[in-house]
């Protein structure tokens, strides 16, 4: 006989799992599916409204990169993933994509070269929910611009001591630099990969052509220096790929306007005499702020500046900022809120925190001296007084905050917030080619006001 208790016991358990069961069975559904094609890896992330889990291997013979992933049930996004894929990706040629068991999605990522995989999870953050990400590294990859830097550094050498001979580059070459058409040091390199396996014949890039022309205007304090160099600049456009930035009220994305900018910049220093360009990333695509500092030491980059656009609470906040890294607390409340928010760009884009590569990244960024730091404050307040002269100033003193992204341990490094994206009339402003140029012309004269006064000199090399 059942007593009242039990049978109220029974109804009860009997509804738990009418309420559980449809939950367990569901599974995490896709909401997106993104690919970030760039020419150090190609990132592909799946977002979803539960965490994925996933298996892979690398496979070859073609090279391949097979994933089975828990929890899905082929739909619509998956179907489209390979529409995703842009034919001019250097990693991905192809994603083909089934239902390999019935709680199991298996994708088929075919390979253009053999790649080293990292596959992570990322919690939900910012305006992302879950994501499984995989990044595509090539297999066997030289650090080429770091051979190429060391070979401009023996020119640089022998120009100085009158024993080299410069080379030419191809009548096409100098065209493309005087219109713009290069992209970067990095473009030029992957150009030229084949030419640069023989140091005796590889060409000059175009901008090191500028080495050899005649300053266009006297510089007294230049042609006095006997071991002046030709300088190379670091140009670090925030943001990019996973991470958007700021957000302006109509929609416009920080990390599109800051590239437009960094490109201006590019090509005036580009067709300056004695200067370099190398810039952190040319396209649409993340790069981890600590990546950004190693690209620009890796380079042996004489200046670092990363160009943003500011994001407030209120639409009020207008103008123009320079920041530089702080040794101890930020200089005022607002730069400490900007430093956090910059901060947060790797946790919105995404990165291994497990990684080898991260781990040695956190010691670099706890190595700057307080000798770079007023190095950086030198070279940041011409810039800031050349950007009052063009556009109106939020601050009129150069700021400080800790910014990971300036704390390489030797290279001057700032931070340029160009406006404030969040305000209305900068934002539209932003969009306009000719405010992005006169930004850029103003972080240029800035530069050159900086190495009037401070010229680099010849790197004393150490021999082993």
């Amino acid at each position: 006989m059942t007593t009242p208790r039990r049978r109220f016991l029974v109804q009860s358990s009997s509804m738990v799992l009418l309420l559980t069961t449809p939950m367990l069975a569901r599974g995490a559904t896709l909401m997106s599916i993104r690919v970030w094609p760039a020419p150090e890896y190609t990132r592909l992330t799946l977002e979803s409204d539960g965490p994925l889990s996933a298996a892979h291997q690398v496979l070859n013979d073609p090279p391949r990169l097979v994933v089975d992933i828990q929890g899905l049930q082929l739909d619509n996004p998956l179907r489209e993933l390979a529409g995703k894929v842009k034919s001019d990706d250097p990693f991905i040629k192809d994603v083909r994509v089934g239902q390999y068991k019935p709680d199991v999605v298996r994708l088929v990522i075919d390979l253009k070269q053999a790649v080293k995989p990292q596959v992570f999870s990322l919690l939900p953050v910012a305006a992302y929910q879950n994501r499984l990400v995989f990044d595509l590294y090539p297999a066997h990859s030289g650090d080429r611009l770091m051979a190429f830097m060391q070979q401009q550094e023996a020119l640089d050498r022998d120009r100085q001591v009158g024993t080299g001979t410069a080379q030419t580059a191809p009548p096409q070459s100098l065209a493309q630099a005087q219109t713009g058409q290069q992209d970067s040091l990095g473009d030029w390199i992957r150009q030229h990969r084949s030419e640069l396996d023989n140091p005796q014949t590889a060409p000059q890039p175009p901008h090191v052509l500028a080495d050899n022309t005649p300053t266009q205007r006297p510089d007294p304090v230049r042609r006095d220096r006997r071991n002046f160099r030709s300088v190379l600049l670091a140009i670090d456009p925030g943001h990019g790929g996973e991470d958007p930035g700021a957000t302006g009220p109509s929609g416009v994305h920080e990390k599109d306007m800051v590239l437009l900018i960094a490109r201006h910049l590019r090509d005036l220093a580009m067709n300056t005499p004695n200067m370099r360009v190398m810039m952190t990333r040319d396209s649409d695509y993340f790069v981890p702020l600590w990546t950004r500092v190693e690209k620009a030491q890796s380079a042996n980059a004489d200046l670092f500046t990363s160009i943003h656009a500011d994001g407030w609470f209120t639409p009020e906040a207008r103008g123009a900022s320079v920041y530089c890294l702080s040794d101890g607390g930020a200089s005022s409340v607002e730069a400490r809120l900007m430093a956090q928010r910059e901060n947060a760009a790797d946790a919105i884009g995404g990165i291994d925190i497990n990684s080898r590569s991260y781990q040695v990244a956190k010691v670099l960024l706890d190595m700057s001296t307080t000798a770079k730091i007023n190095a950086s404050l030198k070279m940041a307040r011409p810039t800031l007084g050349k950007m009052g002269e063009l556009v109106h100033l939020h601050s009129k003193q150069v700021q400080q905050a800790s910014f990971a992204v300036l704390k390489s341990p030797s290279i001057p490094s700032m931070l340029v917030e160009t406006a404030f994206i969040s305000n209305p009339e900068e934002e539209a402003r932003l969009q306009t080619p000719a405010y992005r140029k006169q930004i850029a012309r103003a972080i240029f004269e800035g530069l050159r006001a900086y190495l009037d006064t401070n010229p680099p000199l010849a790197r004393r090399r150490v021999l082993t």
